[in-house]
């Protein structure tokens, strides 16, 4: 086996561990989501839970190219991802809007606070390795993944500030317009996905 041919495989290991990480967290969080978001009845926390859903689907799909690089999976991969986007985008405006509308009042969520916080700093980490090591395989399924798990980063920022908005000064508005943030990011990421 050659040097490149060895760095390569390394390579492949490793963005496998990203993803294997990407996965097993948001994992969990769809679990702690759920119940932040169902105690809280925070449209927010519900959306983000489903980008997470999103998530582990797209670090699935990621895994199965890494296993056969052919190009037919990486186009397969990254239609699956954008449609995947789409859904969410639906579903979190449609809800997003009723919300709003109805003028609903999310409670409080120390738990949410605390998962989104960590969240955000974890997926930047992991957005930051899988780009580097996505651009050094040449790998455009992981490169995409790594800007998703960024964009889920920057998600979880949001609404971090978001539910904190609701918390410390009342904004109840606040949850429901962070849902907001997500379809345009779901949007985005779908149209860049679904047109490789």
């Amino acid at each position: 086996m050659s040097a490149s041919k060895s760095q390569e495989m390394d390579l492949l290991r490793a963005g496998r561990r990203l993803e294997v990480l990407t996965l097993s967290w948001n994992v969990v969080g769809v679990v702690v989501l759920a119940v932040a978001a169902w105690s809280a009845k925070s449209v927010a926390l519900a959306g983000f839970g489903l980008d997470s859903v999103v998530e582990i689907g797209a670090s699935t799909v990621v895994l199965w190219e890494l296993a056969d690089v052919a190009q037919s999976r990486q186009h397969r991969a990254m239609r699956l991802i954008g449609s995947a986007f789409v859904v969410l985008a639906l579903y979190l405006g449609t809800q997003s809007t009723i919300v709003l509308a109805l003028r609903f009042h999310p409670h409080h969520s120390a738990l949410g606070i605390a998962w989104t916080a960590l969240t955000a700093l974890s997926m930047f980490t992991l957005a930051y390795n899988k780009s580097r090591v996505g651009n050094a395989l040449n790998n455009p399924v992981l490169i995409s993944e790594g800007r998703i798990t960024f964009i889920d980063g920057v998600l979880a920022a949001s609404v971090l500030v978001g539910l904190s908005l609701n918390a410390l000064a009342g904004w109840w508005w606040a949850d429901p317009l962070t849902g907001y943030v997500i379809v345009y990011y779901a949007i985005r990421e779908a149209r860049e996905s679904l047109t490789k």
